[in-house]
């Protein structure tokens, strides 16, 4: 009986740890794939702010972004 609730609980910590990296290889697989921000949203963004970027600007700004993440 014991060796029973033993396994279910080695069994419950296992499943957890290996969905836990799935799921974390998974998002970084995604995030990677789909930014969250790319250029021509930054370009979008600051001209509907009044301004015209460079490249240098929006290299900046990119470069900030992944940092962040």
């Amino acid at each position: 009986m014991w060796a029973n609730i033993l396994w279910c609980l080695i069994g419950l910590v296992v499943g957890a740890i290996v969905g836990f990296l799935l799921a974390r290889k998974f998002m970084k697989k995604y995030l990677k794939e789909n930014p969250p921000i790319n250029e021509k949203m930054i370009k979008i963004m600051m001209q509907q702010m009044g301004r015209t970027p460079s490249q240098k600007q929006i290299n900046q700004m990119m470069k900030a972004m992944n940092k962040v993440q």
